[in-house]
């Protein structure tokens, strides 16, 4: 399954990764500036619930995409194609 969707579609997933992005240098500052403990766990913990979220988003762009064109393929691409995505799902729970 590639990711040629929509820039549309994907672009809340693309500014929450950025969010992220910005958030774990932030960490990394606190890190090295010697921040509370406590501090920079709370932080932590910010980027890694915005790289899930991201994940879901891609997953579920994914899936409304593949089931748009779920009439367009055999069933048995369907059923490889859902444990695909099922495990890539279960990889961010």
């Amino acid at each position: 399954m590639e990711l040629d969707m929509a820039a549309d579609e994907l672009k809340a997933a693309l500014n929450r990764l950025r969010r992220a992005q910005g958030q774990l240098a932030g960490v990394i500052k606190m890190i090295e500036d010697g921040r509370d403990c406590e501090d920079v766990v709370t932080q932590l913990a910010a980027v890694s619930r915005a790289l899930d979220r991201a994940g879901f988003a891609i997953i579920a762009t994914g899936l409304q995409h593949c089931l748009t064109e779920q009439g367009e393929q055999q069933p048995g691409d369907r059923d490889r194609l859902r444990a695909r995505l099922e495990k890539l799902f279960l990889s961010l729970a």
